[in-house]
């Protein structure tokens, strides 16, 4: 099998990488290195059946080579990261919703090469029924068009209503997955990410810095365990046209999740609250549950998330150790 991996220099498209290449795939990875790193890679560059190309998916001419190349496309490429999206809003947005369209017009082109199409819960937006999870069929509720920070969650929605648009009008087979706080090693903080920052804060003695009041809950899943399962899917016939939540359904505030990183890292760091404000801008708004259903995944591939929260702290700190 060769794949495409967009945005494969990555966190998740390093790992995605070396997981098809260990099972006999050949992959092409195309990055831009926006938020992707060489040093993720670089492991893996003496491959025969790896080629890496430095470029953006908005290059319509290579994307045309690549895309007619390959058997199968992993879709990652994105402006990731709450801090990265608001400082870099226009080019997010373009990157994201004219990125896409450029890969699914050609896939489409080529042969209707099957594509999976990495999504986000940021679509659930200030959906906030804390007495259950979010199922793939709940509503997205979006802020205001002020606050830059929704601009990423309006859009990956597009992102998902192009890529329905083309399963249902061209036969594109597709595969959506909405991907709930991927963590582990070679993820780094710089753009917001709070599991990679805590630990990196914990372990150099600086503040852990919690950004709001620090009750808001999330849930994270070690990037091995997502790999595998997006390998499945797009193995899978019966995921195309479907829309899957992947992540672990066990939440922890992220209070919580600073004692933890302090405990399992014997740090001494103190642990600090910072108001939003100060850490991203004023009038930030956040997401105060995230929690995924995950019975739909289940019916469709063997997926179980097996490494818990002290597992992935754990992993993503000896990472950081060397």
């Amino acid at each position: 099998m060769k794949a495409l991996i967009t945005g494969g220099a990555g966190f998740i498209g390093s790992h995605l990488a070396e997981e098809l290449l260990a099972l006999g795939d050949s992959i092409t990875i195309v990055d831009d290195l926006s938020t992707g790193s060489m040093d993720n890679i670089g492991h893996l560059k003496c491959n025969k059946h790896f080629k890496v190309y430095i470029d953006t998916v908005m290059n319509t001419k290579l994307m045309s080579k690549l895309i007619k190349e390959c058997d199968c496309i992993y879709h990652l490429a994105a402006a990731v990261g709450v801090k990265y999206i608001i400082d870099n809003q226009l080019k997010s947005i373009k990157t994201n919703v004219e990125g896409t369209e450029i890969v699914l017009g050609l896939a489409n082109k080529y042969g209707k090469k099957k594509t999976l199409l990495a999504s986000t819960s940021e679509v659930y937006g200030k959906n906030i029924d804390k007495d259950r999870a979010f199922k793939e069929t709940d509503d997205s509720v979006l802020g205001p068009t002020v606050i830059p920070r929704w601009s990423y969650a309006c859009t990956k929605v597009l992102d998902e209503f192009l890529a329905l648009a083309y399963v249902r009008e061209k036969k594109l087979p597709v595969i959506i997955v909405r991907l709930f706080n991927t963590c582990g090693p070679r993820q780094t903080g710089r753009y917001g990410m709070v599991l990679p920052r805590f630990v990196k804060q914990a372990l150099s003695g600086r503040p852990i810095t919690v950004y709001g009041s620090g009750t808001q809950t999330r849930c994270f899943t070690y990037v091995k365990d997502v790999v595998g399962a997006l390998i499945e899917l797009m193995n899978c016939k019966r995921a195309t046209g479907e829309v899957f939540n992947l992540g672990s359904p066990k939440s922890i505030t992220i209070n919580e999740l600073a004692k933890k990183v302090k405990m399992i890292t014997g740090s001494r760091s103190k642990i600090e609250h910072i108001p939003y404000e100060k850490a991203y801008e004023r009038g930030f708004e956040d997401m105060m549950h995230r929690q995924p259903d995950i019975s739909k995944i289940k019916r469709y591939v063997d997926f179980k998330p097996k490494a818990d929260i002290e597992e992935i702290i754990k992993r993503t700190a000896e990472y950081f150790k060397g």
